[in-house]
């Protein structure tokens, strides 16, 4: 029987990773394995990096790589190469490579290169530093990290502890040359490019496009189409104004400016304008200038329902992703206060005479329902418990003392007063604390007969009742009453304070 041809099966090449190939290069330049193992891997997690269990499992997975490779540059590469190889492989046993020859070797076995795969864990990929940040978010695979990335924008490296711009351009960069193999994409907005800073042109978006899909931008980016400017608009003033605004956007500005000393509100009134100049531009095509009381009511309509394209999860104010809505929506005691906080910029555009008149001062309120406040009684001491409260109190002040010192006894009474104070009066801890002793005034009350009497006293009988002032949530006033009790554990702290 005539001999047949053979074909030898050959095994398909391991594959391997970036990050390996790189500690093949320093296991060549005679770097210790267990150096490499630390430098390049995570030797505890044996799960994503078992080749670096022990500096012997490294060592052996190093020289079966570099066998590997050389074997494919025989196969593959030149014949100079390849003698070469084999006068290496005769003379030591095993090819013996330089940097160099090495370099060759590498280019010569691409066949050896691992194509990155949705699948694949970052620790295939990324060093153990980057790893541990990215699954220390429920980040595991290539996968999972784009679609991360394309959920959060650009500015999705903001959540992961120690990943900076850089490090996060790089891996972008690094995911959209693999875009084809990993058969996923990132999505457009997610900038590789670095953040401008808030005053740079590059940073300013001019808003404008369809309902369906608009260009936003949070107030300190954005820039409003000069048709829409307001430069000619229908309702500004004819004479001379108080303030040197060209167009709304400056005006706007202007207002804004009186609060900078108070930052909380400046947030809240920044908030609400942006929304109404982001609504006029992109869904009604008016300038703000140009406002009617029909474009009013229309707004306090959108304000019920906003388009979806308005809506979205919270990012930050330099994300892409940023949108001035939240999915909450808005109750409707937000509504009016909106509507309130335009009204009053819209009343100090039209005193500084930027605009002729305020068509907001004939839109009313929206509707709202002011919902009963319920008592958390379960979050309340019960009398029971107020008294032993109290009365270990006392025994924490008084003269018997269980081996406290006098300056341990100081601040239990310091402690009672103010548990007093905030128990008996129903004050805040902000209250209590800024209350000052010049508002506690005592003030002198004729009881009936009947309760003298049931005081054992003849006749009227006068009762010294205290009352403190605070200035308390929204700036408001009121007078609440203050105990005997902690008037007296009040007078022992001052006498403490001397």
């Amino acid at each position: 029987m005539a001999n047949q041809t053979q074909q030898l099966a050959l095994p398909a090449p391991r594959t391997y990773t970036r990050t390996d190939f790189t500690a093949l290069r320093a296991f060549v330049q005679h770097i210790a394995p267990a150096v490499i193992a630390r430098r390049y891997y995570d030797p505890d997690d044996r799960a994503v990096s078992p080749q670096a269990a022990t500096p012997d499992a490294m060592e052996r997975f190093l020289r079966t790589m570099l066998d590997d490779l050389v074997q494919l540059a025989l196969r593959h590469g030149s014949a100079v190469l390849a003698t070469h190889l084999k006068a290496s492989i005769k003379q030591h046993g095993s090819a013996k490579l330089t940097a160099v020859t090495l370099r060759m070797v590498e280019q010569a076995s691409t066949l050896a290169a691992a194509v990155p795969a949705p699948d694949h864990g970052l620790g295939l990929w990324f060093r153990p530093l980057v790893t541990k940040r990215l699954v220390g978010e429920g980040i595991h695979t290539l996968g999972q990290l784009i679609v991360y990335c394309n959920s959060h924008g650009g500015s999705w490296w903001r959540s992961v502890p120690r990943i900076g711009p850089h490090r996060a351009r790089v891996i972008v960069a690094w995911l959209r040359r693999h875009e084809r193999t990993l058969g996923v994409k990132v999505d457009a907005d997610v900038d590789t490019r670095p953040l401008a800073l808030a005053s740079g042109l590059d940073n300013v978006v001019v808003i404008g496009g369809t309902i369906e899909a608009p260009r936003l931008a949070p107030f300190e980016r954005l820039a409003i189409p000069t048709a829409l400017s307001g430069e000619h608009g229908t309702n500004r003033a004819r004479e001379f104004a108080f303030i040197r605004a060209q167009h709304d956007l400056a005006a706007v500005h202007a207002y804004l400016n009186r609060y900078r000393d108070r930052p909380p509100t400046l947030r809240v009134y920044t908030k609400e304008i942006e929304r109404l100049v982001l609504w006029l531009v992109v869904v009604r095509g008016v300038a703000l200038s140009s406002m009617t009381v029909e474009d009013c009511e229309a707004y306090k309509d959108f304000l019920k329902g906003p388009v979806a394209s308005f809506v979205g999860p919270k990012r930050s104010r330099a994300s892409g992703r940023w949108r001035p809505f939240t999915p909450e929506g808005l109750s409707a005691d937000s509504q009016a206060y909106a509507v309130r906080a335009i009204r009053a910029a819209f009343a100090w555009l039209t005193t500084v005479r930027y605009l002729a008149g305020n068509p907001w001062s004939a839109v009313t309120d929206p509707a709202t329902v002011t919902k009963e406040v319920s008592v958390q009684v379960d979050r309340a001491l019960t009398a029971d418990l107020w008294v032993l409260v109290r009365r270990a109190l006392d025994q924490r002040c008084g003269d018997q003392l269980l081996n406290e010192t006098p300056e341990q006894v100081r601040q239990w009474r310091t402690a009672r007063a103010a548990i007093l104070l905030m128990g008996d009066s129903g004050l805040r801890r902000e209250e209590a604390a800024n209350a000052g002793r010049q508002d506690l005034r005592s003030i002198r009350h004729v009881a009936s007969a009947g309760f003298a009497k049931k005081a054992g006293e003849g006749g009227a009988a006068q009762v010294e009742i205290w009352a403190l002032s605070v200035v308390g949530k929204r700036r408001r006033q009121r007078t609440v009453p203050v105990s005997a009790a902690t008037v007296r554990a009040l007078r022992a702290h001052w006498i403490d304070r001397g």
